[in-house]
């Protein structure tokens, strides 16, 4: 039986391919979806991959995890620097949530350097491209049976 997990992505992630394709590579956000599903099968997740503009959902989507007791692997985007509503949701966690990110923050404008909701993560993965999400998946599992 598998585990299921959520991974969350939050404003412009689904332009990927399109987007900045110099910062943000060009694996479309299909092509996110089906290597996160595809990593979660080898590892017995049953991975659900979602993402929204808006952050109410984001934070209805935290509640959803919080209450279900279910891993996430969260790439909040620019939410990351500026929203406390996700971040207290984030606290609310129950289990695991590895925050993500494709590109690197700290090589990038003042402004991404902060993250206010790294504090109450598990961990944080980061710059590694669409990897960043199967490094993150196998370090939930590390987390969930370590």
């Amino acid at each position: 039986m598998s585990r299921r997990v959520l991974v969350l992505n939050g404003p412009n992630l689904g332009r990927l391919g399109s987007r900045e394709p110099d910062v943000y590579g060009s694996t479309s956000y299909k092509g996110l979806v089906e290597s996160c599903e595809e990593t979660g099968r080898e590892l017995g997740l049953d991975v659900e991959v979602r993402e929204t503009n808006d952050e109410g959902e984001m934070i209805r989507w935290l509640h959803e995890a919080a209450d279900g007791e279910l891993p996430v692997v969260v790439n909040p985007g620019a939410f990351t620097h500026y929203s406390y509503g996700m971040r207290d949701a984030m606290a609310q966690r129950t289990a695991p949530l590895i925050e993500v990110h494709i590109s690197n923050p700290h090589a990038r404008e003042e402004f991404r350097h902060n993250s206010v909701v790294a504090s109450v993560a598990s961990g944080t993965i980061a710059g590694f491209g669409i990897g960043s999400y199967r490094l993150a998946l196998r370090a939930l599992v590390e987390e969930l049976t370590g």
